[in-house]
């Protein structure tokens, strides 16, 4: 998994439904288990659903994880295409608007914390790779940034602002990090657990309403840039997908079209 780019995330939770399907098992033997066909693998999901209530991300997240367990480690040629997969449900990012996000900057005194937020949500990176820049990575003069081993373990360039670049400078001078742009306090990378708590202290500060934790300023960045306008190409580019259907979501919770329809009721007006 790691030759193949996977997150940390991804390996523990593939790792996590594994291990539970060969809980569920314990009966058989791990020759039994590995000779599994696509018959049982299905039932077991169906009852994962019958006992729980799984959502459909969770089943799902459990079909990947064996499929790669039976085709990529076992290298059976089992067919799991055939497991049926429930229908997964369209879910709208949640985003604040340009106002919430400046509230919740505002709020933050720490340049260090201040810089971070701004960074994630002024150039639409993932944490991981906002917590993986490098102090190289930073082209002031052409205002970009680059990002390394990317998801997929792409490579692309992102854009950042004034503002970001004023905080970068403030920043750099107070803190003068060695080589990674946001170091933890006794060195090395910065963790996402503390990152998590500067938004969710910042956003109890400001009073804007909780509308979900880091990836949403990655989600309020994408949005906010078609709103202004911003080619949907360009979008994908700077958030680094590989989909444009990925980046089309945006196109539903942007306010840009639907401000300018009104309701049929309105003609009732004198």
């Amino acid at each position: 998994m790691h030759l193949k780019a996977y997150s940390m995330n991804t390996v523990n939770t593939y790792y996590y439904y594994v291990l539970r399907l060969l809980n569920c098992y314990r009966q058989n033997s791990l020759e039994q288990i590995n000779a599994f066909d696509s018959d049982v693998i299905n039932d077991y999901h169906q009852k994962m659903i019958g006992e729980k209530s799984y959502s459909e991300q969770t089943i799902n997240q459990s079909i990947n994880a064996i499929k790669l367990y039976y085709n990529g480690f076992l290298n059976r040629e089992i067919q799991l295409e055939q497991v049926v997969r429930p229908k997964v449900g369209k879910t709208l990012p949640k985003v604040w608007s340009k106002e919430e996000i400046q509230s919740i900057l505002n709020s933050i005194n720490n340049i260090k914390q201040k810089t971070i937020i701004a960074l994630i949500y002024g150039s639409g990176l993932r944490i991981g790779e906002a917590l993986r820049l490098r102090i190289e990575d930073v082209d002031s003069k052409r205002m970009r940034l680059r990002i390394l081993g990317a998801k997929g373990k792409k490579d692309r360039y992102t854009i950042f602002g004034q503002y970001s670049l004023q905080l970068l400078r403030e920043y750099y001078k107070q803190y003068k990090p060695k080589k990674l742009l946001f170091e933890g306090q006794f060195g090395g990378q910065y963790s996402t657990t503390s990152v998590s708590r500067i938004l969710f202290k910042a956003i109890s500060r400001s009073g804007v309403p909780k509308r979900g934790g880091l990836h949403s300023l990655r989600h309020s960045f994408a949005t906010h840039l078609l709103e202004s306008g911003t080619d949907l190409r360009y979008i994908q580019e700077l958030l680094g997908h590989n989909s444009s259907t990925t980046t089309e979501i945006y196109t539903y919770v942007s306010n840009k079209h639907i401000e300018r329809i009104k309701s049929p009721i309105d003609e009732f007006l004198d």
